[in-house]
């Protein structure tokens, strides 16, 4: 079983903590100097980053969140000169502005490294041809893994996502041997697969890489045995890096993190204190290798639990389980962090009004689909019924930019959208 960096991913766990204190001392001696917003946090605290000793210290510090990050739009988190940072992405996840990671030279060089470390322990190897359907947009979600494959040397197909029967035609003729996708996607491959009338046994594909949506295992059994692959899951999250920061080695048994670049710590999710070791909670990570825009303390709002007993596969990195589901107000379709309240912000600069809106969020076979329950007012949406057809593109249209997904936008009486979250919450999930 291949490990891309042995002396990182297998090493000493007492080594290991001295490699992330000095990093970790780094990182806050870059964040005072540099960002204002934590300079300002830890003044309030009278913490000086010399007062970090040991990992432990780092407890003392405050939290991040995204509304954080969304309020320091676009580059007030940075915490190198524009002139240094090589590469920007963005999240539409946010509350409100898009969230923007900056990335400099050294930046891209470890999330290249990083990458190739998980798609090493997913079973790539370099004469492996890789598909990779994700979107090449701001989104961090193809990039680290295509700059990783590449930096592994295998061969990368960067079709990026849709025309699925197009996916299916370069899978075929181009042997691909790797697919990278959402979980979601890949089940929609495997459907167009059936009405093609192309066998999945006569194709190539031998590992799937999957991340970016909810997924159970149930789901997983599905996409192994529709296309003859074995699944692997990885955890990509764009605000701390994108792809990179954890993924399954093969005895899939935990996500191993990359403990050397993310510091990871599990909280309760209500009160924010800190959790053992295999106690079920939310994820908080700390960058500690990042130079344009590092965390401290960030509030991922995943839930899941930490393993740090050795794996069979010889990583001595910690490994967190698979994503129990969410402690926020977030939630993923298609892949994408939709945060409610920003529906909300969007629906208001358009209409001038307060409205009352409703997410339902559906599953129609592998597809997510998102309604958005707008109630009509004399202000919004009275008029005639052409004009709100015509009203209804518009906001669709300005939905879909806001949050990276398109809605179906339902027109919905007065008073039909109560606020009281036992009757009506903003969000109904009926996927299963």
């Amino acid at each position: 079983m291949s490990i891309y960096d042995p002396e990182a991913e297998q090493a000493d766990r007492g080594e290991l903590s001295q490699i992330q204190l000095e990093r970790l001392q780094a990182t806050l001696h870059r964040v005072y100097k540099n960002v204002k917003f934590y300079k300002k946090r830890f003044d309030a605290l009278g913490f000086l980053p010399e007062d970090c000793q040991s990992l432990e210290d780092l407890s003392r510090l405050p939290f991040t969140t995204r509304h954080d990050l969304a309020a320091s739009y676009p580059y007030e988190m940075f915490a190198v000169p524009l002139r240094e940072v090589v590469r920007i992405h963005s999240s539409t996840g946010s509350p409100g502005n898009p969230i923007v990671m900056g990335y400099t030279c050294r930046d891209l060089r470890h999330w290249a490294k990083l990458a190739a470390r998980v798609i090493t322990a997913a079973g790539v190897d370099r004469d492996d041809v890789v598909q990779v359907t994700l979107s090449y947009g701001l989104l961090t979600s193809a990039f680290g893994l295509h700059y990783g494959v590449e930096l592994l040397g295998a061969s990368v197909i960067p079709t990026g996502p849709g025309s699925t029967a197009r996916q299916v035609q370069i899978m075929r003729d181009y042997r691909t041997t790797v697919l990278v996708s959402t979980p979601g996607y890949a089940l929609v491959i495997a459907d167009m697969l059936d009405e093609m009338g192309v066998d999945a046994k006569n194709l190539h594909l031998k590992v799937g890489m999957f991340a970016g949506e909810p997924w159970t295992e149930d789901m997983r059994r599905e996409i192994e045995a529709r296309l003859f692959l074995t699944a692997a899951d990885n955890y990509a999250l764009s605000e701390a890096m994108g792809p990179g920061v954890a993924g399954e080695c093969q005895h899939r048994a935990g996500m191993h993190i990359n403990e050397d670049h993310f510091f990871p710590e599990i909280i309760n999710p209500r009160t924010g204190e800190l959790l053992p070791a295999g106690e079920l909670g939310e994820l908080v990570l700390t960058t500690i290798s990042r130079e344009a825009t590092p965390l401290v303390r960030f509030r991922t709002g995943d839930l899941t639990r930490l393993d740090y007993a050795p794996c069979p596969c010889g990583r001595t990195l910690a490994r967190m389980s698979r994503i129990a589901g969410r402690c926020d107000e977030v939630v993923v379709v298609k892949g994408i962090a939709i945060f409610p309240e920003r529906v909300g912000q969007i629906i208001k600069g358009f209409s001038g009004d307060e409205p009352v809106y409703q997410l339902v969020i559906t599953r129609e076979g592998p597809v997510d689909k998102l309604a958005i329950k707008v109630e009509v007012r004399e202000s919004l949406f009275f008029d005639k019924m052409t004009l709100q057809r015509e009203l209804v593109h518009k906001l669709t249209q300005r939905l879909t930019q806001g949050i990276g997904v398109q809605p179906q936008v339902k027109l919905v009486e007065p008073n039909s959208i109560t606020r009281e979250q036992e009757t009506s919450p903003l969000v109904i999930d009926l996927r299963q």
